[in-house]
């Protein structure tokens, strides 16, 4: 029988997500309240401020280019204040946003604006170049390019969005209603580990639920109000890619219900993410697990004080005890873990504060209004304690996957679940467990390796200072077998660690996950921008390594 939550069900308003965030009747924090502040300069947004501009921006999309409903403008920018003016200002018209990774190339963002169907295209000045060329591929014209962020255009060719929000008489245009069920909001695309990125089409109702479902989970623990130590009440620092749907939903939604300050860094750095919560008393934090790794491992780390912190969440893929208890040794900060998808809203599980270190491994208990259950590969269900693939419906499903109704027909049942494709089991208390993704798994000799078990212990071992574990095939063990690509601690690696790091995996494992394929040195991980390894790659340059070399 399928699992429900512990939670118990929240109510999920039939609004689209402008009437959620800005109409509401029962929000309590004021108009004046900060919501959004630039990392780097201090430039910030109120609420009242937000709501302004978004709308603002609505009409002057409506003026400028009769922008109707439906209309997709796609997003290739860092992370930015600014981000969210444009991203609800565009839901206000009646549009759908489709946020790009700001590390695409020319060819991988023009896939997603001709995917995607998009109209008009907003960046910053420093993305312009590529935009313009993956706009010139797909027929985006250029007077359909906007900007945000600090920098403007000297020659005044592109507008800023600021101008936008300024079109002469736009005082007339109403904001368009919306179906919340039926219409699309963001149209997010997965991180492509195994191809072409698939549009995931999310409606206003899945973010509003999931916005919800989120709130439920941490509603007790974190507040907007002033407490001792906490003048501003709680705050959190947003480096997560606002493309990405755990900073989309998680970061921008969350915080804007809720009223959390929000401080928005356009990139990652280990430095400025531990001064920054030293300088704005930081209180809590999404990250990934190789933030935790850098956390426990980094000397940078102890040059700063991160006390503000009362807890870390983690999620976008599976950290082990060994990361936890490295960084609760080192600095007293506490991590607990979720788990959610881009085709879930993201969220759908997380771990209650007070079981952070009770329940270590674990991604927490199923969030409200959601069943789960665990699948064999022939489709039936399994038992608590048997490790299959988690199944889950609630009302953050995904509506399917854009111009893929083959793919949407795999993932999505008749009775409404999500085959999520990950691989995991569930204990007799209710929280669940993630082990890998059913594409990931390594089999040796009928025997599954989690690559990610093996990597959460690898990533403990002193000497070395990151690690992806992937499958190659042995001809002598007729077997696939696991093989460790290593960024040593300290220098490029020897025959000597290689061995040193077999043998010490070796002791701490069964005998079918030791490393057969041995160690291979490298000078970097190649990771999404959520933080999750992309075997992929490693797994095409394990094969480029393995040609012969040509003789000269």
């Amino acid at each position: 029988m399928p699992t429900g939550s512990p939670y118990a069900d929240v109510d999920i308003p039939n609004v689209g997500l402008w009437d959620f965030l800005f109409e509401r009747k029962d929000r309590e924090y004021p108009d004046d309240k900060a919501i959004f502040v630039d990392a780097a300069t201090g430039r910030s947004y109120s609420v009242a401020q937000v709501k302004q501009a978004a709308s603002d921006f609505g009409k002057g999309l409506k003026g400028a280019w009769e922008w109707e409903k439906g209309d997709v403008l796609a997003l290739y920018t860092p992370n930015s204040i600014d981000t969210p003016v444009v991203m609800w200002g565009t839901l206000w018209a009646g549009g759908i946003i489709s946020p790009a990774n700001p590390g695409y190339t020319v060819d991988e963002l023009a896939f997603q604006l001709k995917d995607s169907g998009a109209k008009a295209l907003c960046t910053q000045y420093d993305q312009l170049e590529i935009a313009l060329k993956a706009a010139s591929m797909v027929g985006i014209p250029e007077d359909r390019i906007i900007l945000l962020g600090d920098k403007k255009d000297q020659t005044a060719k592109f507008k800023h969005f600021s101008s936008v929000r300024n079109v002469a008489g736009t005082s007339r245009y109403r904001r368009t209603k919306v179906d919340s069920d039926k219409d699309l909001a963001f149209l997010v695309y997965s991180s492509g580990t195994t191809g072409h990125p698939k549009g995931v089409m999310l409606s206003h109702r899945n973010i509003v639920a999931n916005t919800l479902q989120i709130t439920a989970g941490e509603a007790t623990d974190l507040s907007w109000k002033p407490a001792p130590g906490r003048p501003e009440g709680d705050s959190i620092l947003a480096f997560l890619p606002f493309f990405h749907i755990y900073g989309l939903t998680v970061i921008l939604h969350q915080s804007m219900y809720c009223g959390y300050k929000c401080v928005v860094m356009p990139k990652f750095d280990i430095e400025q993410w531990c001064s920054l919560v030293q300088e704005h008393k930081i209180t809590f934090a999404y990250i990934v697990p190789p933030v935790a790794l850098l956390l426990s491992k980094h000397p940078i780390v102890d040059k700063y004080d991160l006390s503000s912190i009362r807890m870390l969440n983690s999620g976008a893929a599976p950290l082990t005890r060994e990361i936890v208890d490295a960084v609760h040794k080192r600095k007293q900060l506490p991590i607990k873990q979720g788990y959610g998808l881009s085709e879930t809203s993201p969220t759908t599980h997380t771990q209650p504060w007070s079981q952070w270190n009770e329940t270590i491994g674990s991604v927490g208990t199923l969030l409200p209004n959601q069943t789960a259950k665990y699948m064999s590969p022939e489709e039936k269900e399994l038992p608590t304690g048997e490790v299959g693939e988690l199944w889950i419906r609630g009302p953050n499903v995904f509506k399917g996957y854009l111009n893929n109704p083959e793919g949407t027909k795999n993932a999505l049942t008749e009775d409404g679940y999500f085959k999520t494709g990950d691989v995991g089991y569930q204990d007799k208390n209710g929280n669940f467990f993630i082990t890998d993704r059913v594409k990931e798994l390594i089999k040796y000799k009928g025997f599954q390796v989690p690559p990610a078990e093996l990597e959460g212990l690898l990533a403990s071992n002193p000497s070395i200072a990151d690690v992806a574990v992937i499958g190659i095939y042995r001809k002598d063990l007729a077997s696939e077998v696991p093989l460790a690509y290593v960024v040593p601690s300290k220098g490029t690696g020897s025959p000597e660690l290689e061995k040193e790091i077999v043998d010490w995996l070796a002791a701490k494992v069964a005998n079918h996950k030791k490393l057969r394929g041995g160690v291979k040195f490298t000078d970097e991980i190649p990771k999404s921008a959520s933080g999750k390894i992309l075997r992929r790659m490693l797994k095409v340059k394990w094969q480029e390594e393995q040609k012969p070399k040509a003789k000269l």
